[in-house]
């Protein structure tokens, strides 16, 4: 069993809401617009870190951190890259990829809309966080946290907090 934490475009904040969110997770899954590796690697410091970059990441952080990582976790397959999309409209690269991987988890940032869908086509929960960060149109900051327990996937949470 794995408690997992979910955050995207944090855009280089990690402050003490976002942390106390997080406290108990095992991991946290990145979804790409990290603001800098220096915040990757607090981030990383805090609980193990598994991340994408994303469009505003710069040239370290996409040295370091992959556009896409497919990978398992527990007895579920995970996909994750920033812009993604969500059932019935995936960015066009990403379909190949889903139909490629088969993941039941599939992650994506992006668009600083706190998304939660099952997708019947592919059979896989589409996860999109929202914004944990200060800077986008958003105005509420979100962030999710799940457990994995074999191939279970539950106790699914978000947390919200107000833009400074």
């Amino acid at each position: 069993m794995k408690r997992i934490g979910i955050i995207s475009d944090t855009h280089d904040t990690f402050d003490e809401a976002l942390q106390h969110f997080l406290r108990d997770v095992d991991e946290i899954w990145h979804a790409g617009d990290i603001g800098s590796i220096e915040l990757a690697d607090r981030i990383a410091a805090f609980k193990p870190l598994r991340a994408v970059c994303g469009n505003i990441d710069g040239g370290m952080t996409r040295r370091v951190y992959p556009a896409f990582d497919c990978f398992d976790c527990e007895g579920v397959r995970v996909l994750m890259t920033h812009i993604g999309g969500y059932p019935r409209h995936y960015a066009p690269h990403v379909v190949d990829r889903i139909r490629q991987a088969r993941p039941k988890l599939f992650i994506a940032g992006h668009s600083h809309i706190l998304k939660i869908q099952y997708d019947p086509v592919y059979d896989l929960l589409a996860v999109n966080p929202g914004a944990a960060g200060c800077f986008g149109f958003h105005k509420v900051r979100t962030a999710v946290r799940l457990v994995i327990d074999g191939s279970d996937m539950r106790d699914m949470e978000v947390g919200e907090w107000p833009r400074r």
